[in-house]
């Protein structure tokens, strides 16, 4: 690999390891993107955070990075309908920063380009080792 992607690589590792470690630090955050059906929204919550920071380990390593890239873009496509229904329950006024509708409305799109990004370094790993 590259030196740009082993950086492209880095650069994933740091924003999963950062979004894993506020799932456990600030679980409330997130908490209302768990529909009621589910169950404990604490344990969905520090089960994504767990699984994060899981991919981000897997990314940063070279020996695994294909995989953490594979289970990151399966990763950011699972968590999408918790987005959705963080952008639906959104109103001005909320007093999370999560739930503003522009900031909740504009995560939508992003899951693509996050797809793509964890895509990208699972092809740039390839079958090789690091």
């Amino acid at each position: 690999m590259s030196r740009g992607q082993h950086v492209i690589a880095g650069s994933l590792a740091g924003l999963l390891g950062a979004a894993g470690a506020l799932h456990l630090v600030r679980p409330a955050v997130f908490e209302g993107l768990i529909p009621r059906g589910l169950g404990s929204p604490r344990a969905w919550v520090y089960g994504s955070g767990v699984a994060e920071l899981a991919c981000a380990v897997a990314v940063a390593v070279p020996a695994t990075r294909r995989v953490g890239g594979l289970a990151s873009a399966a990763l950011f496509v699972a968590v999408f309908p918790g987005n959705v229904k963080m952008a639906l329950d959104s109103h001005p006024g909320y007093r999370s920063w999560a739930r503003n509708p522009a900031i909740a409305w504009a995560r939508l799109p992003l899951q693509v380009p996050l797809v793509a990004w964890a895509s990208k370094v699972a092809r740039d790993a390839g079958g090789r080792e690091g």
